[in-house]
């Protein structure tokens, strides 16, 4: 899998978690969004531990850090919550603000900012509110998660840096369970260990959980994280396309230019990046 291109594994990841949201927001209406967000975690966290056998931290940076990376992958599920309340892909492109904001943050050529500013114009063209109303309580979960996503981006490649890899990530995301679980559980009970429920579960988890999280780890140690940020903009146009396949929500033609903003900015944030690469 690190043998792929840097960004061929962010696409995975971006397609990945898309899809798996779109099936999450089908099983709210079963489980609510807490049930979700404790089916997604609780599930994902068993797998990534049973593959990565992690050994405890061993230093009190380690387990800040487990924390840290932990506490940001449980806050970027404050988006399930903003998609009962918000349409997929508008929640997804709220959510991407928060990256959007740290590639700016962090450009250092005038390059680099251009294309973050193309990607935010993308999103935000990609689903313009036209005049159309939304629950503020959405729109504001929606955007706590980007800021939670933002850290994530940060934390991952940080833990990438620092050796402990899957481990930590396996770590990080236990932590995240012992945070949103229990609130799962004391909502829904035992409707969550229904087998249906379980199966979907599954599902959401490993979409979009187990291996975006994987791909994203591997990808953020080739790529610095204004990069991802800019990349992470293809995540709008690709809800869309979930929203479209799996809740059959459609696209105007606004959006689909979008799509054109999004993808000329995530290829600018590639071709800067391997341009000093080559001979």
């Amino acid at each position: 899998m690190t043998k792929l291109p840097a960004p061929a594994l962010l696409l995975g990841s971006v397609l990945s978690i898309q899809f798996g949201q779109a099936v999450g927001k089908q099983l709210t209406g079963a489980v609510g969004a807490s049930g979700v967000v404790a089916l997604r975690l609780g599930t994902a966290a068993v797998v990534l531990l049973l593959l990565y056998r992690p050994s405890l931290p061993r230093s009190r940076t380690d387990v800040g850090l487990v924390l840290g990376f932990g506490t940001a992958v449980a806050g970027m599920n404050l988006v399930y919550p903003a998609m009962v309340l918000l349409p997929l892909g508008l929640a997804s492109a709220l959510q991407l603000l928060g990256p959007i904001t740290l590639a700016l943050l962090t450009a250092r050529r005038a390059r680099e900012a251009g294309c973050a500013l193309l990607a935010g114009g993308g999103v935000w063209l990609f689903h313009s509110p036209q005049g159309a109303g939304f629950p503020l309580g959405g729109v504001l979960l929606a955007l706590a998660s980007g800021a939670c996503m933002a850290a994530y981006l940060v934390l991952s490649k940080r833990a990438g840096a620092a050796g402990g890899g899957g481990g930590t990530l396996a770590l990080a995301v236990a932590w995240a369970a012992v945070l949103t679980v229990p609130l799962g559980v004391a909502r829904h009970g035992t409707r969550l260990f229904a087998p249906d429920v379980l199966a979907a579960g599954a599902v959401v988890a490993v979409l979009s959980a187990v291996l975006p999280y994987s791909l994203e780890l591997a990808a953020l140690r080739r790529l610095p994280t204004r990069t991802v940020g800019v990349l992470a903009a293809l995540e709008p146009a690709s809800a869309g396309f979930a929203g479209m396949l799996v809740l059959d929500e459609h696209l105007r033609t606004t959006q689909w230019a979008a799509l054109a903003c999004v993808g000329a900015a995530s290829a600018g944030a590639v071709v800067r990046r391997q341009r000093p690469e080559a001979p």
